[in-house]
């Protein structure tokens, strides 16, 4: 650790102790969250990423860790991707002012592909690359009830494409959501403004609707001169949820629409979505899930592509709630997209337009060996268009040591299914091709063993850890040919490391947490293989980095909050590595009004996370002044 971060590591301590210290004799009125529970009653908390059903966070046999409402309004941050930041098992760096990299466990890139994200029950990657368009991606975060982000494999239960983690946003219902909400925010950096209203329709159904609008100002190089990429975002959605305790039905939707400036005219992207979910409890309390969802993207990157891209996707789950200790769950889904592209001279996808399906089937059985010991079996069967069948299954093996305590362990067999990138994308559009996608592209494999253990040391401690180790085998690598350039599956590696994170409470006013990650990334070329450029893609990762976090309640209406970030620095390209410190300032002048002020990077005027020196973007200090009203 150099100097200047021990330094500022020991001013976020000292300031934590001497407000907590101010807290001692002042009480304090606290809001009903995740916050408000003791780290007892933390370990109950019901988390469904792991299984897809419901298990108390205590007993799930994972790598999982739960960022919760409170923590994303006490963080001050105005983005999904930001809010990430809060999951100590995940890697972000920020690209530039709308783009990021994220992933867990390595492998990470603007075009990462090993990572499943789930907003609501909906997938949100593109078949174009496998990733996610980050500044595409969005809701209202007053309305998330909580974000799980699991580091390691769930491939047997979400299928292709989840081999490093899953991130699953959860919103509330529409019942938790009534009543009114208006904020507005301003800074050196980015202005916001939204609005949400939630009422009741009738003794069994409410609803909510909500708009939101963000304009965000150009990042700099580290030069100093301007990026064109100031970028400004609308977006509106609704929810309505009906049913009582044996029968449920959700419907929601949302739209948006984008423009970020670059030469030599601006990008843009715009998109629709509607979901509809059917739950019915049955005898046993078993439960059938049925969803259905429709999703429109329109993308328009001049000089680069222009892309309409429709997809539906219907899913079916039964879940068998323990009986002659058993706990099964069983599904299926088909996912249908209809992308249709248009493409310049200087490259192109080929076909420009293409059909693309998905069908799968899995089961997971969790078998009670004895009342502490549990050995879960899972398979999944999933059917692409490129590769055919794959199949994904799961080991794994959970003792409880106690009612607080969990070792578990797990063997898992994931892929990343191609995309149309590997297989269709060429450079110039028509022959002779400098770079062509690969005919024969194969789908990349890992293969994860995972070990690890959690505890809630009665109301003031708790904690995991663990330790993981990932095989890959065909990762897509940039063959030399006599026709040139060929995308093949001629890299390998893996990824090694441990990850751990803990809470700790001195008094019911204060909280602190932490977490780190150390983490070997290699990949190689295979026997035979004359790759030039697939090691340089196949990701940009730090060999560890580690977080800290103070939240304190000053007074019945003050807050402050502040958080300390190290990370490594990135080998190719090369990025140094950095410290942040973000400060938070909230108050209360009165119930249903909160006003806050934020400082990101408080103690550096700026740093760098992400790119190659030519065009890379540093982080300037932001400032950022909130009011919000909640009826």
């Amino acid at each position: 650790m150099t100097l200047k971060s021990r330094i500022i590591l020991s001013g976020v301590m000292v300031a934590g102790v001497v407000v907590c210290k101010c807290a001692l004799a002042i009480p304090v009125m606290r809001a009903t969250s995740l916050a408000d529970l003791s780290l007892e009653e933390l370990g109950d908390v019901v988390v469904t990423s792991v299984s897809r059903r419901h298990v108390r966070l205590a007993t799930a046999p994972a790598s999982i860790y739960v960022i919760s409402r409170d923590d994303i309004r006490r963080a001050g941050v105005t983005s999904l991707p930001e809010a990430l930041r809060l999951a100590p098992n995940l890697q972000v760096a920020r690209a530039d002012t709308n783009q990021y990299a994220i992933t867990a466990r390595g492998a990470n890139a603007v075009l990462a592909n090993k990572l499943l994200v789930l907003i609501d029950g909906r997938t949100v990657y593109t078949p174009l690359f496998s990733g996610v368009f980050w500044e595409a991606q969005d809701t209202l975060l007053e309305d998330v009830d909580r974000i799980e982000v699991i580091s390691g494999p769930g491939a047997t239960l979400w299928g292709a494409n989840a081999v490093n983690g899953v991130i699953n946003v959860i919103t509330r219902s529409a019942q938790a959501t009534r009543g009114g909400v208006i904020g507005a925010g301003a800074g050196n950096l980015e202005r916001e403004g939204f609005a949400r209203y939630g009422a009741a329709a009738s003794a069994q159904t409410s609803f909510r609707v909500y708009g939101k609008k963000v304009d965000r100002s150009n990042a700099e190089l580290t030069s100093g001169a301007r990026i064109r990429d100031e970028s400004d975002r609308e977006q509106a959605g609704f929810r309505v949820d009906s049913g009582d305790g044996g029968r449920s039905i959700t419907v929601q939707g949302d739209i948006y629409n984008g423009r970020i400036d670059q030469a030599p005219s601006p990008r843009r992207f715009s998109g629709a979505n509607l979901l509809g979910r059917w739950t019915q409890r049955q005898a046993h309390d078993a439960m059938l899930t049925a969803q259905v969802y429709y999703d429109h993207t329109f993308r328009e990157h001049p000089g680069t592509f222009r892309e309409r891209l429709d997809i539906f996707d219907l899913d079916l789950q039964y879940g068998l709630v323990p009986i002659t200790g058993h706990s099964l769950v069983v599904g299926g889904g088909y996912r249908y997209a209809r992308d249709r592209v248009t493409n310049p001279a200087i490259q192109a996808f080929l076909p420009a337009d293409k059909n693309l399906t998905w069908g799968h089937v899995f089961a997971q059985d969790e078998i009670a060996l004895t009342p502490e010991l549990k050995l879960t079996l899972g398979l999944k069967a999933e059917h692409n268009s490129y590769t055919g069948t794959e199949l994904m299954p799961n080991l794994r093996v959970a003792w409880q040591l106690a009612h607080d305590q969990l070792l578990w362990s797990a063997l898992t067999r994931a892929v990343r299914a191609p995309s149309r990138i590997d297989r269709e994308f060429f450079i110039p559009a028509s022959p002779p091709f400098v770079l062509a996608g690969g005919p024969n592209f194969q789908s990349e494999i890992a293969e994860v063993a995972e070990v690890g253990y959690r505890a809630h040391l009665g109301n003031r401690i708790s904690g995991s850890v663990t330790a993981f180790w990932h095989e890959f085998d065909r990762i897509r690598s940039v063959e030399a040919s006599p026709t040139g350039l060929r995308l093949e599956n001629k890299i390998e590696g893996r990824t090694y490391g441990a990850e751990a994170w803990a809470e700790y409470r001195p008094l019911d006013t204060w909280r602190l947490s932490a977490g780190i990650v150390r983490q070997r990334v290699k990949f190689m070329r295979e026997p035979g293989s004359r790759d030039t450029n697939g090691l340089v893609t196949a990701g940009n990762d730090p060999s560890g980095w580690w977080q800290i976090r103070s939240s304190v309640d000053v007074s019945r209406n003050v807050e402050f909050d502040v958080s300390a970030r190290r990370i490594g620095s990135l080998p190719n390209p090369y990025v140094p590595a950095y410290t942040a410190v973000d400060l938070r300032v909230g108050w209360r002048p009165l119930r249903q009004l909160e006003a806050s002020l934020s400082v990101q990077n408080a103690f550096d005027p700026g740093h760098a996370e992400w790119g190659p020196p030519i065009n890379r973007a540093e982080f300037e200090r932001a400032f950022f002044a909130r009011l919000v009203w909640r009826q």
